[in-house]
């Protein structure tokens, strides 16, 4: 049975944004799923959802899917959820520019342009929650992770920024933060560590052969700590559905411990502890 409440979602493809789609159509939420590419979104036409594209590196797309949306409602609708991003593994110091642009059009520019273009529908219904998928990788770095972390990073202060702006608005604006969550995201960044980064000839050569490569190519199972893509989703369900949601939600175990870390050590400290992985 239907709530009413309509929902878009980007990277609905796979893992987070794919969980999110068919928990949220469970619970009776009109889901709008949307994928870069047309064959995804049959596919998930095939599973009952309604499902058309979106690619955040494209203003067009995100134009037409935003009107596809709006179309489908009748003009309103209650909740976004900016979820699809890549990451780009590399040390700093071996990342072109041309390789941090490419990846803050998805992971922080097509957040705020799909971002605004839904904002002024909210404003004149009077109410709306806007959830932007960040990360552990928001608030602390990690080794060779520059280009994801920088973009999560500028994502949190954004975020927090409309979050203070909306306040009286009846628009929500919420953070969700999940630590190793079962996704195709080493996957899909190996042709992005390809294409961007000169590895071999790099002066850290030997550590991304004793350490990145390992870890990037090899299918090595679940990471200790990992959690399915349906424990976002809950943090998601109460982000959309709780009458006071809370601004952030931290979701599996690494979260809540580098949260409290980064509350009680120093930066040096807390600096060794990230050097050590």
């Amino acid at each position: 049975m239907s709530n009413g409440k309509t929902v878009l979602i980007t990277g609905c493809s796979t893992g987070i944004g794919y969980d999110a789609a068919h928990g949220l159509a469970r619970r009776g939420w009109r889901v709008f799923a949307t994928c870069r590419q047309e064959e995804d979104c049959e596919r998930l036409r095939d599973e009952g959802l309604e499902s058309f594209p979106l690619d955040y590196t494209d203003p067009v797309s995100i134009a037409e899917a935003v009107e596809e949306c709006l179309s489908r409602s009748g003009g309103t609708l209650d909740a976004l959820f900016n979820n699809g991003a890549f990451a780009v593994p590399g040390a700093v110091e071996d990342l072109p520019t041309e390789a941090l642009r490419a990846i803050y059009e998805t992971n922080v520019f097509g957040y705020h342009d799909l971002t605004r273009r839904v904002l002024p529908v909210m404003r004149r219904q009077g109410h709306g929650r806007i959830v932007n998928c960040s990360s552990i990788l928001g608030f602390v770095a990690a080794p060779f992770r520059g280009a994801y972390v920088s973009t999560k990073y500028a994502l949190e202060g954004l975020t927090d920024t409309l979050r203070i702006e909306m306040q009286g608005t009846g628009i929500e604006v919420i953070l969700i933060e999940p630590g190793p969550i079962t996704s195709r995201i080493r996957q899909n960044a190996i042709p992005h560590f390809e294409r961007w980064i000169d590895w071999e000839n790099s002066p850290r050569a030997e550590q991304y052969r004793r350490k990145l490569i390992k870890r990037l190519y090899e299918d090595r199972g679940p990471d200790k700590f990992e959690l399915p893509a349906e424990a976002v989703t809950k943090k998601l369900v109460h982000a959309l559905e709780s009458r006071r949601p809370r601004a952030r939600y931290y979701v599996t175990t690494p979260t809540y411990i580098m949260g409290t870390l980064r509350r009680l050590l120093s930066t040096r400290a807390l600096d060794r502890l990230l050097v050590k992985g």
